[in-house]
């Protein structure tokens, strides 16, 4: 169940308890500003029944929760504390008045990050994006847009580029990952036998064979390959021995006696002995759908070719960039080759501006044959150099290489911004290592990144704005005070 707030918290009117005012110019008080609660609300508020259940929190809670925690890099007991403590981030979460008690339970986080899932920040970044755009309109004229300069039907530019946003996991090594999976399938066996008839004799696991076994070849540093397959044999036969043993409890006992963990788990160890299986009869170390963890199956390698490591394992993630803004256009988790998203972007831009961009930033991944003639068709230059044989330096042509070398290496310079928010988000914040369990939570931590640094580009740019126009109006006294001083010295 779900109630809209009967009054929206006004900053004058925030209660302090021990007296006292709320800045004006404070960080989470513009933050609080920029996002559009009232749109949010209305799409927070149909997840929820109206009339069943126990009332839910307010949406200002739930996201501002979400973002204080990004922003602040605290575990949930803390932050539910460092809120307690400060009057701002009570107002920033929408309360009439400060209140020394905790605010909601740490564990309501867990919920939060669920009910807040991907989609729908990615639609809360949608609309604080439109909202800035109204302003712009506000601030300039449809010939001087913001982004860039403007051409016949095209204006502004935009910049492209994927990434990917790794797990917090251990390194994928099929051996360990056996191991893990033995491991807890024999806990799965001791937990079913519990429940079995008296007398039944409970079936050998070898465990304690096959963890001397495991320890064995892990100690080994630099094992060979023929070392690693015995290895993986052998771990391998002790899972599908466990698989089988619980398959034989099942016919007696059920699963009734399992948690929901365990028979997740056992889903997937089942689904990872079958491609283990098939992975070590073809030796190979490549399948569709090929598992990495048991926590978090949903996981797959994604080939990045960085100095690092060749593989990333993660999601990925396109991302476009316009004035400083950035919007995910696509997040998955299988592989794919972002050069397909171009035109999806270049068209998602057009429905958001009323126009195409004049350029579109990216790398040479970007250059098909399919999008260069896809820009060319609606007037678009796509960066980078031009495909074919290059032209031969002459004196005829020598200006127009000198033109074109000139343009890319301002495309270039410009499309570093692209990788500037990858890396900001990636020290800055925590893309570069996605700490949530589940699925849906990881989606929802990636978009929260993206939302709370676009958040933080409209706070910088609204509190640079307050100061210039602050020294504007010092200046324009100081200026006012020295008229009148000559003046009365010219009147003597």
């Amino acid at each position: 169940m779900y109630r809209l707030p009967e009054k929206v918290p006004e900053f004058e009117k925030f209660d302090m308890v021990f007296g006292g005012t709320l800045n004006r110019q404070n960080r989470w008080v513009l933050l609080a500003e920029l996002i559009p609660w009232d749109k949010v609300e209305e799409k927070y508020s149909q997840l929820f029944a109206t009339n069943n259940g126990r009332p839910a929190l307010p949406v200002r809670v739930a996201l501002g929760a979400l973002i204080i925690k990004e922003k602040s890099k605290l575990p949930d007991e803390e932050l539910v504390e460092y809120i307690r403590e400060s009057p701002y981030l009570q107002y920033f979460l929408g309360y009439e008045g400060y209140k020394d008690e905790l605010p909601f339970d740490p564990s309501m986080m867990v919920h939060f990050r669920k009910r807040l899932s991907g989609n729908i920040l990615r639609e809360v970044n949608a609309l604080i994006i439109e909202r800035k755009q109204e302003e712009d309109k506000k601030e300039y004229d449809d010939h001087d847009p913001p982004g860039g300069a403007t051409g016949e039907g095209t204006k502004g530019t935009l910049i492209v580029d994927a990434t990917c946003a790794p797990e917090d996991m251990r390194f994928p090594h099929d051996v360990t990952l056996l191991d893990e999976a033995r491991r807890k399938t024999e806990k799965i066996i001791d937990t079913l036998h519990e429940g079995a008839p008296e007398g039944y004799a409970k079936p050998r696991t070898y465990r304690k064979k096959a963890r001397k076994e495991f320890l064995t070849f892990i100690r080994n540093r630099k094992p060979r390959e023929n070392t690693i397959r015995k290895a993986l044999k052998k771990q391998l036969q002790y899972v599908e021995r466990n698989v089988r043993i619980i398959s034989d409890y099942q016919k007696i006992v059920g699963f009734e006696g399992l948690t929901r963990k365990q028979y997740r788990d056992l889903t997937v160890i089942a689904a990872l002995v079958r491609q283990q299986r098939e992975l070590y009869t073809r030796k190979s170390h490549s399948i569709e759908g090929r598992i990495l963890s048991i926590a978090k199956p949903h996981v797959r390698p994604i080939a990045r070719g960085k100095a690092r490591g060749m593989y990333e394992f993660g999601a990925k993630v396109s991302v476009s960039l316009v004035d400083g803004i950035a919007e995910v256009y696509r997040l998955s988790w299988e592989p794919y080759n972002e050069s397909q998203d171009l035109k999806g972007q270049i068209e998602t831009y057009r429905q958001r501006y009323g126009r195409y961009p004049v350029v579109v930033c990216a790398d040479k991944l970007y250059r098909t044959r399919e999008n260069l003639r896809f820009c060319q068709e609606h007037g678009i230059r796509l960066s980078g150099p031009k495909l074919g044989r290059p032209f031969k330096e002459s004196e005829k042509n020598t200006a127009i290489l000198r033109e074109r070398r000139r343009i890319e290496r301002k495309d270039e310079s410009t499309r570093i911004a692209v990788e500037g928010k990858f890396g900001e988000g990636k020290r800055r914040y925590s893309l570069d290592r996605i700490a949530t369990k589940l699925k849906e939570t990881s989606e929802s931590a990636i978009m929260l990144v993206f939302l709370v640094m676009n958040l933080s580009v409209l706070y910088r740019r609204k509190a640079k704005a307050f100061f210039v126009s602050l020294f504007d109006t010092l200046f324009e006294m100081v200026r006012s005070a020295c008229s009148a001083r000559i003046w009365l010295s010219l009147a003597a």
